[in-house]
């Protein structure tokens, strides 16, 4: 049993799925839509301008606060994005599909059976080492 190729069958098989195909989709999406890639080029300006700002050693308080609600503000603005709102759920999509996965495997690696075990919380028991993520 090679565990390797049955890895990378899985990978081809993760890549065929709708999850996937979503998140594909959504990617091209925000790489097309031209006034999204300008907020986040212009967040990133801004994020660049706040962080020269707070590292001067005379700051300007005033000027930080401007560029800080400024950077919210655009923020707000690519996440409200269409575009964006649907890459972020296609993206959650994925990657609760790849904790699922991950989860089931790990079961298994501790001796879990592969055809019963669920990696779904059931309720917290305290323990963060066991657990898939607080839902």
């Amino acid at each position: 049993m090679d565990l390797e190729k049955m890895a990378r069958d899985m990978g081809k098989a993760i890549q065929e799925s709708d999850q996937y195909k979503a998140l594909a989709a959504a990617k091209a999406a925000n790489d097309a839509d031209m006034q999204l890639q300008e907020l986040i080029e212009k967040f990133n300006m801004i994020r660049i301008k706040l962080s020269n700002e707070m590292q001067n050693e005379t700051q300007d308080s005033e000027k930080i606060k401007t560029l800080d609600q400024e950077l919210k503000d655009t923020y707000a603005t690519v996440m409200g994005n269409p575009n964006m709102m649907a890459f972020n759920i296609a993206k959650q999509e994925v990657d609760d599909m790849m904790q699922r996965i991950s989860g089931i495997l790990m079961l298994c690696v501790n001796g879990e059976d592969p055809e019963t075990c669920d990696p779904t919380p059931q309720g917290c028991s305290g323990s963060c080492s066991t657990c898939g993520g607080c839902h």
